[in-house]
């Protein structure tokens, strides 16, 4: 499986533009998924040092990503282009809600 994983009040739960602390429940299931095989990309709005300051927060944590804020190189070659969009199995995100719960009417 992939899993695209937001750092901001998911992997941490410090204000930007800090880090931490540790969401360290997500870490220790991500951890373990990576241990199965699982690919994990970190799908974050940071850049730059933010961004850095974030994969070495994770890092330090023991997680490091397959790849950040893009897709897995299997994939852009499976499909042959790169999309923005990233192509995973799971997103984990603090805004995420999940849309077979939510009623839709005119």
């Amino acid at each position: 499986m992939i899993f695209a994983i937001d750092f901001d009040n998911t992997l941490s739960f410090g204000e930007w533009p800090s880090v931490g602390p540790a969401n360290k429940e997500l870490f220790d299931f991500l951890l373990r998924r990576q241990m199965y095989g699982d690919k994990l990309i970190l799908w974050t709005c940071r850049a730059g040092k933010p961004l850095q300051d974030a994969i070495d927060f994770c890092r330090d944590n023991g997680l490091v990503f397959d790849a950040v804020n893009d897709n897995l190189p299997e994939i852009v070659e499976q499909y042959g282009s790169n999309s923005r969009k990233i192509t995973c199995d799971i997103y984990i995100d603090d805004k995420a809600y999940n849309v077979d719960s939510m009623v839709f009417t005119a």
